[in-house]
C-alpha cells in the first residue's frame, strides 16, 4: 500500500513539477528573451542566468542521487524528501534552458549563408518569426525532455524490477490462494470445495495438487535437514507438507516415487542425507519444542526456486496437527492455462474468498509507452505549427519559385527544411534537460521503503531509443512538412 501511494505520489510531483515548473519559467524565459527583430542581437547574460539556474537544477538532482545512493532501507518521510529536490531540480534543468532556443537561431544565422537555397531560406524564415518559431521550439524542448526522462526511468525501474522479481511458482503454473487483506489465511475446509468445484467445472479431468500448512489454532512447527540450506528466493522456503500431486508438481516430474511415511528434500545441491528433523509444539503450554527424526530422500531440481523439503501431509497429522488447505495449484506439466481460462475461473470464485495467478515470469509494465507517445506528439505539432504551410514573405516566396523554376517542389523543400530544423533545434535541447534528469531521478526513485532487502542493480541508459527520438523526430517533422505544404504564400 506504502509503494502504492509513493508511486501515485511520484506520477503526480513528476507531471506537476516536470511540466509545472518548467512552463513557468522556460516560456517566458524564451519569449522575454526573443527580439522583436531578427536583426537585433539577443543579449547574452540571459543565456548566462539561465544557465546557471539549470547547473542549479543539476546539483539539486545530484544531491538528491547522493541522498539514495545508500543500499539501506529509506522512511517514507526520507523517501518524499529526495524525491522533491530531484524533481524542483529537474524543473530548474529544463526551465533555465528557456533562452536557449533563440540563442540557436542567432547563433546559426551565420553559418546556414553556404547551404542550399531552401535550406537557408528556412532558417531565415525561422529568424524572421523568432517569437513563434522560439515559443515552438520550447515547448517542443519541453515535451521531448519529459518523454525522454521519462523513458530512462521507466527502463532503469524497470531493469531493478527484474533483478527484484522472484516467481511465486513454477512457470505457467494456475495458483488458487485465499484472498488476502492483511494476513494470508488458510482456505476453510467449505471454502476449498467451493474452490475445488469451480476449478473442476473450468478445467475438467485436471489433477489439482494442494499445498496444506497447520490451522491457526496449531502451534510451533519446522522442518530442517542437515547440511542442506533452502535459498531465499525459494516458493516454499522451509518446507511444503502435501500430497503427491504437490510433490510430482514440486519436482517437475511425474514419475517421481511418492512413500507417505518419508521427507523429501528438493534441492540443487550435492549433499547426502537420510533423514529430517521435525521440530513441533502441539500444546500452548509446550516450553520447548519436540523434535522428531523423519527417513528422507534427496530429489534434485533444476529450478532453484522449488527448492525445499517435501512433508507428506501424513506425517504432519501423525504428530497432532489439523491441516487446512493453503493453495490449490494446477500443474503445467498436465495442464497450461490460457489468460482466457483464468478470466473464466475468475468470474466464477468469489473475490472475497478466492484469487488467481498464473507464474507467466517477469512482465514489464508499459503503462509508460503512451504518456511517451503523446509527449513526442506533441513535441512534433508545437514545431508543425511553426508558419505552417506558408512562406515568411512575399520576397522569400518569389525567390523559392524562381529556384524552382516555378515548381512547388522547392517550397516543399523549404517547408520540409524548416520544420525539420525547428524540430531539430528542440530535440537536441529536450535530450540535453532530459538525459540528466532521467539518469539521477532513477536513484532517488529505486530506494527501497519496504522492509525488503534492497537490490541495486547497474542502470542502463537507452541510448538507441534516445537518438531514435532525436535523429527520428526532426526526419518525420520534416517529411510531413513536406506532403503537408500548402502554397499560400504571403504576399
Amino acid at each position: 500500500m506504502l509503494f502504492d501511494l509513493a508511486g501515485y505520489a511520484f506520477m503526480t510531483a513528476f507531471f506537476v513539477l516536470f511540466a509545472g515548473l518548467p512552463a513557468a519559467g522556460a516560456i517566458p524565459a524564451a519569449m522575454l528573451t526573443a527580439p522583436p527583430d531578427r536583426h537585433k542581437v539577443m543579449r547574452l547574460r540571459f543565456v548566462v542566468v539561465g544557465l546557471l539556474v539549470s547547473i542549479a537544477g543539476v546539483l539539486l538532482m545530484g544531491l538528491g542521487a547522493w541522498l539514495g545512493r545508500e543500499d539501506s532501507r529509506y522512511g517514507a518521510i526520507e523517501f518524499f524528501g529526495m524525491l522533491l529536490i530531484s524533481l524542483i531540480g529537474a524543473g530548474l534543468l529544463v526551465a533555465g534552458l528557456g533562452p536557449l532556443p533563440s540563442w540557436l537561431l542567432q547563433l546559426s544565422g551565420p553559418y546556414v549563408e553556404r547551404l542550399p537555397l531552401p535550406l537557408r531560406l528556412a532558417a531565415r524564415d525561422l529568424a524572421h518569426r523568432r517569437g513563434r518559431a522560439v515559443l515552438a521550439i520550447t515547448l517542443t524542448m519541453m515535451a521531448t525532455a519529459f518523454g525522454i526522462a521519462l523513458t530512462i526511468i521507466a527502463v532503469g525501474e524497470t531493469t531493478q524490477s527484474r533483478a527484484e522479481y522472484s516467481p511465486q511458482a513454477r512457470p505457467g503454473s494456475l495458483l488458487i490462494r485465499p484472498t488476502a487483506l492483511f494476513v494470508q489465511q488458510p482456505f476453510s475446509a467449505a471454502d476449498a470445495n467451493t474452490v475445488r468445484a469451480a476449478i473442476e467445472q473450468e478445467l475438467p479431468g485436471v489433477p489439482i495438487a494442494q499445498s496444506e500448512r497447520p490451522s491457526g489454532e496449531s502451534w510451533y512447527f519446522d522442518a530442517r535437514a542437515e547440511n542442506v540450506e533452502i535459498p531465499e528466493e525459494s516458493v516454499y522456503w522451509d518446507y511444503a507438507i502435501g500430497n503427491e500431486k504437490l510433490l510430482r508438481y514440486l519436482t517437475g516430474d511425474q514419475s517421481t516415487p511418492y512413500d507417505e511415511s518419508m521427507a523429501v528434500v528438493i534441492t540443487s545441491a550435492e549433499v547426502k542425507l537420510d533423514s529430517v528433523e521435525l521440530f513441533y509444539e502441539i500444546n500452548e503450554n509446550d516450553e520447548t519444542a519436540t523434535t522428531r527424526t523423519v527417513p528422507a530422500v534427496i530429489t534434485r531440481t533444476a529450478d532453484p526456486h522449488m527448492q525445499t523439503i517435501f512433508i507428506p501431509s501424513k506425517i504432519v497429522r501423525d504428530l497432532g496437527y489439523q491441516l487446512q488447505p493453503d493453495e490449490l495449484i494446477v500443474d503445467p506439466t498436465l495442464r497450461r492455462v490460457t489468460v482466457q481460462e483464468q478470466e473464466r475461473l475468475d468470474d466464477r470464485l468469489d473475490d472475497a474468498v478466492a484469487e488467481t495467478y498464473v507464474e507467466r515470469g517477469f512482465e514489464a509494465s508499459t503503462w509508460w509507452m503512451p504518456v511517451v507517445a503523446v509527449a513526442l506528439l506533441i513535441a512534433l505539432a508545437c514545431t508543425l505549427a511553426t508558419g505552417f504551410g506558408k512562406a515568411a514573405n512575399a520576397r522569400q516566396a518569389r525567390v523559392l519559385r524562381r529556384a524552382g523554376n516555378g515548381s512547388a517542389m522547392a517550397f516543399r523543400w523549404f517547408c520540409a527544411f524548416r520544420a525539420g530544423l525547428s524540430t531539430l533545434y528542440g530535440t537536441v535541447l529536450g535530450a540535453v534537460a532530459g538525459c540528466p534528469a532521467g539518469m539521477l531521478l532513477l536513484w532517488p526513485l529505486t530506494v527501497r521503503i519496504t522492509w525488503e532487502e534492497p537490490v541495486r542493480v547497474p542502470f542502463e541508459t537507452p541510448w538507441p531509443a534516445i537518438a531514435a527520438v532525436v535523429v527520428g523526430l526532426p526526419l518525420l517533422a520534416a517529411t510531413l512538412g513536406a506532403i503537408l505544404a500548402r502554397e499560400q504564400s504571403s504576399r
